[in-house]
């Protein structure tokens, strides 16, 4: 199974950007893992928040395959501990999928559109962290399940 990451916008900060790379780096140890950031929509600040979401909606859908399973990262989703994240995420690989996709929308949220194409939604936490920080905590999360499911000691229970 292949592990996509789709996220809107760039990551500025070379501090975030240096945590998502020594991750992005590790999982590739366990799983086919690739991070897509699709650009910001084009005069997005003179745009409102459903335009918005609409324009993001095209480009997060366009990347989609239709045998996909897809996980939106949304504040309403489902909360795990790192161990139910781990476990989740083997029932995901078990299911014969060939690519789960997770995504991480911009400011706003996700179209409607992109909410009924999705499989499943997921949040990281009730508080609210920035849409790049989000990038970074999830691949940490992501890499430590898969060191669960490995039996590796990285997380410590």
């Amino acid at each position: 199974m292949k592990i996509l990451l789709i996220a809107i916008g760039k990551t500025d900060d070379d501090y975030l950007v240096s945590g998502i790379k020594k991750y992005v780096g590790r999982i590739g140890h366990y799983v086919s893992f690739e991070m897509k950031e699709i650009p910001d929509p084009r005069n997005r600040k003179t745009l409102s928040e459903e335009q918005q979401k609409k324009a993001e909606s095209f480009f997060i859908l366009s990347q989609l395959q239709p045998a996909d399973q897809v996980i939106l990262l949304d504040e309403n989703g489902k909360q795990f501990t790192s161990i139910n994240f781990a476990e989740s995420l083997e029932k995901q690989m078990a299911s014969g999928a060939k690519r789960l996709v997770f995504v991480i929308g911009g400011p706003y949220g996700f179209a409607q559109e992109v909410y009924d194409r999705a499989n499943g939604q997921l949040s990281l936490s009730p508080m609210t962290f920035s849409h790049q920080m989000v990038r970074l905590i999830f691949v940490e999360q992501l890499y430590r399940a898969l060191t669960i499911l490995k039996g590796e000691p990285y997380h410590h229970q």
